[in-house]
């Protein structure tokens, strides 16, 4: 597995420290979010899924830790929209440029207004998707924000 994404490329050009977790990814896991957090010892609330919806037709990212299911509600409001849904898998990948499983928020094609949890912002690090199945990378959520110029706000249901 190479540990050289666009993802990691785009947080070391940036000088952001952050660590690389490598894991065995697991194709049939219900909940993938929940399965990286198991497998490299983490509880599931400092373990985030990128997750890629659309508000009133415009593409949009939200950052929730793994345990959580996002309110679309709460998500369209945080982008000023009245209805929000996810994407469907296909045009995730497209969008992104990852694979579904491997999808993060950094280095995407093309980067798209984003959200972070404000509760994930209470642990000292957390971990993200780096860019394909397996790969977690771990910064400070504080430069995970400012990185990704995200809203901070409640998105959890």
């Amino acid at each position: 597995m190479s540990k050289t994404t666009r993802a990691t490329q785009e947080v070391a050009k940036a000088g952001v420290p952050f660590t690389l977790h490598s894991y065995a990814y697991d194709p049939g896991a219900e909940r993938v979010g929940l399965q990286a957090a198991e497998a490299i010892g983490m509880p599931p609330g400092r373990v985030l899924k990128t997750l890629m919806a659309e508000v009133d037709g415009k593409p949009v990212c939200a950052v929730i830790p793994s345990d959580h299911e996002v309110s679309m509600k709460r998500l369209a409001a945080i982008f000023g929209g009245k209805s929000a849904q996810m994407l469907r898998p296909a045009d995730a990948e497209r969008l992104t440029g990852y694979h579904v499983g491997g999808i993060s928020p950094f280095g995407q094609k093309r980067r798209v207004p984003t959200a972070v949890e404000e509760t994930a912002l209470s642990a000292p690090t957390v971990f993200i998707n780096g860019g394909q199945r397996g790969l977690q990378l771990e910064l400070a959520p504080a430069d995970l924000c400012r990185l990704l110029a995200a809203k901070v706000a409640a998105l959890v249901a």
